[in-house]
């Protein structure tokens, strides 16, 4: 074995994957947990994190418990075994949480003092999990209310999924701006918002990037303020695709622009400059 293939080995086994934990009438009002874990992460450490996230009793005896398919039996894990590797045997579709005929997933049960298992009530149970859940899934419960990011840098899980749903709640809620650290993500809405009015404009004057919500107006306003204090030219990109709205973008900061530069004097250079896009967006 060479050294590459330790390396290798030890970057997979130091790899985060996410488990969703059921928690039943355990934790009224939540369908499922996310927990981040690794391949050597045992049960009693993601119990101790659950415990944690759910803010459930630590006096409390609680196990993990798999199973195969609604229904089915449970396979109740030892505290020493690793929920990660054992989810990895799970097929592919139900890794990819697609709909089958068999419904692999970790329960979250109470252990009584006795050492049974305390199962709750079969309706509770239905009411909970699977009867919300699917109810959900289908859009006929809201989803579960989660925080929204306006930095993207500042998601505690970041990948793909987490982007995604990030922006589209934001864009649920009308928030079409979102920051990348110091790069603004605009997501055209296709309709006229009442964001740029002079109210916003004066909100966003001389305020350091990420003290408000996202807006383009704080891009002019940074690149504005940089020019007169460094003394240097200041270039912003607006790039996408056609139809993405960088026309429209392009108007927002220059209407900003020269508001700050004429504050509040109208002198016409905003229509000049404006009027001169269509020439130079010839190719």
């Amino acid at each position: 074995m060479s050294v590459n293939d330790v390396g290798g080995r030890r970057r997979f086994e130091d790899s985060e994957y996410t488990l969703h934990i059921y928690p039943g009438s355990i934790a009224e009002g939540t369908i499922y947990c996310p927990i981040t874990a690794r391949k050597t992460s045992t049960a009693a450490e993601v119990i101790d994190s659950l415990i944690n996230k759910l803010q459930l009793e630590k006096t409390k005896c609680y196990v993990l418990a798999e199973v195969k398919e609604f229904g089915g039996e449970e396979w109740i894990l030892n505290p020493t075994d690793c929920p990660v590797q054992r989810m990895m045997l799970w097929p592919r579709m139900a890794l990819e949480n697609r709909i089958s005929g068999e419904d692999y997933r970790f329960l979250l049960r109470e252990k009584n003092l006795d050492g049974s298992i305390h199962y709750g009530s079969l309706q509770s149970w239905l009411r909970v999990t699977e009867e919300r859940r699917r109810m959900v899934e289908r859009g006929f419960l809201p989803q579960p209310q989660q925080k929204d990011y306006d930095d993207l840098c500042s998601l505690p899980d970041l990948n793909e999924k987490t982007l995604l749903e990030n922006l589209r709640n934001r864009f649920k809620q009308e928030k079409i701006y979102t920051y990348v650290g110091s790069i603004l993500i605009v997501i055209n809405p296709f309709k006229f918002l009442p964001i740029y009015n002079p109210k916003y404009v004066k909100m966003y004057d001389n305020h350091q990037l990420g003290k408000l919500e996202p807006h383009i107006y704080a891009v002019a306003d940074v690149a504005y303020h940089a020019m007169l204090q460094r003394r240097k030219n200041q270039c912003i990109v607006i790039s996408g695709e056609s139809g993405s709205g960088k026309t429209q973008s392009t108007n927002f900061l220059i209407h900003h622009l020269t508001a700050l530069s004429q504050k509040g004097f109208a002198s016409g250079v905003e229509q000049i400059i404006l009027g001169a896009g269509p020439v130079l967006e010839v190719r």
